[in-house]
């Protein structure tokens, strides 16, 4: 999870608002950073200032694009609705959170699929290598292609 000092550092330490957050963990507290744009961006934490600053939950809201990607504890009961008809892609990788934060907020385009942390054992590792070297492509578009195509045979098999 970022941490309080990351999330500052991604808004360039805009801070618009803050506010106790009430959810089924008591005593969290809560900073937004909106750019004052209605189809701009914004973006969230809440944290506890009472257990090391830990942090439960970051959001990003894409306006204009009508997305938002939140990262958060699984401890934390939440909805799943940001706003209107927009729901929250739940993301599961930091970096990932990180990355479309940053093309938020400058106006990029960005990737709208969601990173996945995946642990292999290293002699399947290794075997993935092998066939990705085979098919001149990287480790990362061969587990993409084999998920891929999982869930093509999952959704043919129902």
């Amino acid at each position: 999870m970022l941490t309080l000092k990351e999330w500052m550092e991604l808004v360039d330490y805009k801070v618009t608002e803050g506010s106790d957050y009430f959810t089924n963990i008591p005593s969290l507290y809560s900073l937004s950073s909106w750019n004052e744009q209605q189809d701009g961006h914004s973006f969230f934490i809440a944290f506890d200032p009472k257990d090391e600053q830990r942090v439960y939950v970051v959001e990003a809201c894409d306006y204009a694009n009508k997305r938002a990607y939140r990262l958060k504890d699984p401890a934390v009961e939440l909805d799943a609705q940001a706003w209107d008809e927009v729901d929250f892609t739940e993301l599961e990788v930091d970096d990932d959170f990180i990355q479309k934060s940053l093309a938020i907020k400058a106006g990029e385009t960005y990737d709208t699929r969601v990173s996945l942390p995946l642990n292999l054992e290293d002699d399947l590792m290794f075997e993935l290598m092998k066939k990705a070297h085979e098919r001149d492509i990287t480790l990362n578009q061969m587990v993409e292609l084999i998920l891929v195509e999982q869930l093509s045979r999952m959704e043919e098999a129902e």
